[in-house]
């Protein structure tokens, strides 16, 4: 599957409307269903656009988003926690594992002394799971009770990939 990452844009407000209103695609993110275009706009254009590496999930020969991915800054200049959201309708289809090895290339190319990159996913998701495992990152362990989301303690495996590692063909 062939993706292409890019910047944000507040023209995108439609297309990523079509998956961050989904409540499957939002189940394991941090952040609500968006219920209206007008608060979705505030956060491409208060959150998206001045973060540091937030790109959208394209899929080749079109410039319409159908996810996203972010590096997010820790406070060890050297790590950086990935995450991610794709459509319902291009779940399985493998653009979530080509846009998450498409970011790591990017992402230690692109942002000065990064070394690790974790991805923090539920244990309720195997899916996203695997996509990492297909990705080449490994699995470090479980993080019991880790969170609170959505009105629940969670369990977290914690996944890393560092500069050093291959990505797999």
């Amino acid at each position: 599957m062939e993706v292409t990452l890019r910047r944000f844009d507040l023209s995108d407000v439609d297309a990523m409307m079509a998956w961050a209103s989904d409540p499957e695609a939002a189940a394991f993110c941090r952040w609500e269903p968006y219920e209206s275009t007008e608060h979705l706009l505030a956060f491409i254009r208060d959150t998206v656009l001045p973060h540091p590496w937030f790109r959208a999930i394209c899929l080749a020969g079109d410039s319409r988003p159908v996810g996203a991915v972010s590096l997010v800054p820790t406070a060890d200049a050297c790590r950086g926690e990935l995450g991610y959201v794709l459509a319902r309708a291009h779940w399985g289809n493998g653009v979530a594992t080509a846009a998450t090895k498409r970011a790591l290339t990017t992402v230690f190319g692109e942002v000065p002394g990064l070394e690790r990159v974790e991805a923090f996913v539920d244990v309720d998701n195997p899916a996203s799971q695997r996509v990492l495992e297909k990705a080449g990152f490994r699995r470090e362990g479980l993080l019991r009770r880790h969170y609170w989301h959505k009105g629940r303690v969670r369990d977290l495996v914690i996944y890393s990939f560092i500069s050093s590692d291959l990505l797999p063909g």
